[in-house]
């Protein structure tokens, strides 16, 4: 038995080195395509081994003896994240075409929709299926919110960068780790944000219109991290009223 669950594991392993190989020969055909220069190449290449090297550590410590259909989806999204990601850093140096920037980043945004689908008809749903599939869908966020900001300002940073911010205050502030209950509000916002980023770094519309598509990403964004926070807030504040009347009961009677 303990032979097939390490054959198992190599397997888990081998598909993401998979991964990181399809990942190379994406920026490869991106690079033959356009012309990409060195910033590019280097992004993407580092973004191909952060992803290997995550990813394969995650496996490893949940012991997953296999990768899972909706796991493939989500590392096929992964894959055209690494691309954009290696378009908008070559951005910065020139104008990689919008196009290929907009045609990779909405197939990657409707594979958002599939890879929970697979996992409820498949049975395959994990807790790091899930982490795996929310880390993709925030990365793309953040560099599109990147992309759009060299063209309406650092404001839209904040969009990208405003899950980071509330993972990081968790660590000092151990309330805003409880769990959320379900939400369809929640999803919703998290999947227009990047359909309104997408919108507005397409430049297809009057710079105006682009920047109030921008706002409408940042404020519904706003909206819904304030009402987890607070309902967070709340709860811990429930929760931690019967300990303290607890701890005061005890000082009387001793």
């Amino acid at each position: 038995m303990a032979l097939n669950n390490t054959y198992d594991a190599r397997l888990v392993q081998q598909e993401t080195a998979v991964g990181a190989g399809v990942q190379i020969l994406l920026l490869a055909l991106i690079g033959t395509a356009i012309g990409m220069g060195p910033v590019g190449w280097l992004t993407g290449l580092a973004f191909a081994i952060a992803t290997w090297a995550v990813l394969s550590r995650a496996l490893y410590r949940s012991r997953s003896r296999s990768f899972g259909p909706a796991n493939r989806v989500t590392l096929g999204r992964a894959t055209l994240v690494g691309g954009v990601t290696a378009l908008v850093a070559d951005s910065f140096q020139d104008s990689p075409p919008v196009s290929l920037l907009v045609g990779l980043t909405a197939v990657a945004l409707i594979l958002d929709g599939v890879d929970g689908k697979v996992a409820r008809r498949t049975g395959t749903s994990t807790p790091l299926g899930a982490r795996f599939d929310m880390e993709v869908d925030a990365f793309l966020i953040l560099v599109l919110s990147v992309y759009v900001s060299m063209a309406m300002g650092p404001w839209v940073l904040l969009i990208g960068g405003m899950r980071y911010v509330f993972v990081a205050a968790a660590r000092v502030l151990p309330w805003l780790t409880a769990p959320l209950p379900p939400s369809t509000a929640r999803k919703t916002v998290a999947a227009l944000q990047g359909v309104l980023l997408l919108v507005a770094g397409a430049a297809l519309l009057p710079h105006a219109v682009n920047v109030a598509v921008g706002a409408l990403a940042l404020g519904l964004l706003v909206w819904s991290f304030g009402r987890d926070v607070l309902w967070l807030w709340r709860t811990s504040r429930i929760t931690a009223a019967p300990a303290t009347r607890e701890v005061r009961r005890e000082l009387v009677a001793s």
